[in-house]
């Protein structure tokens, strides 16, 4: 039989490269586990950003939503605003001159008129509640009294020279209080009610527009 003898140092050769051939395998496969790695970090990177995005415009959308409310809100309250003005400065009592208000604070004319006018608040209380010129009918007495307020105490502190938010105050009134004397009557005809009702509206819109239940920092 004829035997195939191969050198020795064929052989070595041989185990080199069949050695060479298993790492860099080894290595081809290392490689494609850190490739397959960088992948999956840029495919949660991207996931990440995607998510803060989409808050994000949430969040914005969200703020102007707010934005837009309060902007309509504020709208409307100017509007209202301009009407009651308006209509106060058309039928309520005014000074017949163009020159500036003598009644400023601290005057003596400012005074008469602030102490006029609730004297006749508390006066039109008393006739409301039959307490002066007492009768057992309705007349002219108790229903001035129930009118007190609109005729006497609102026009003697809007004669005044007031703050703006004062102002604003007996501007509403002027136009509210006619419309609870006009209407409480259709369900309840009592002069003391009405009068009653009129102190109350009076002093929540000043407790409103003067900030008297404001907290103060």
């Amino acid at each position: 039989m004829n035997t195939l003898l191969l050198p020795v140092s064929n052989l070595c050769s041989i185990k080199h490269i069949s050695a060479l051939k298993v790492n860099n395998s080894r290595f081809r496969c290392k490689s494609f586990n850190v490739d397959a790695s960088s992948n999956e970090t840029e495919v949660d990177t991207k996931t990440v950003v995607d998510n803060n995005d989409s808050n994000g415009s949430e969040e914005s959308g969200g703020t102007v939503t707010s934005k837009s409310s309060a902007g309509a809100t504020s709208s409307v309250e100017k509007d209202l605003k301009k009407v009651v003005q308006k209509t106060a400065a058309t039928f309520a009592p005014r000074a017949s001159t163009a020159s500036k208000n003598p009644a400023v604070p601290g005057s003596t004319l400012y005074t008469v008129f602030e102490v006029q006018a609730y004297a006749s608040m508390l006066v039109g209380g008393a006739l409301s509640f039959n307490l002066i010129f007492p009768s057992n009918e309705p007349d002219l007495w108790r229903l001035m009294g129930m009118w007190s307020i609109w005729m006497f105490t609102i026009p003697s502190l809007r004669a005044r020279d007031c703050s703006k938010n004062e102002k604003e105050a007996l501007n509403y009134l002027f136009l509210i209080v006619p419309l609870l004397n006009v209407t409480i009557p259709f369900f309840l005809k009592s002069f003391a009610l009405v009068w009653s009702a009129d102190t109350v509206a009076f002093f929540a819109m000043y407790a409103w527009k003067l900030g008297w239940l404001q907290k103060s920092e």
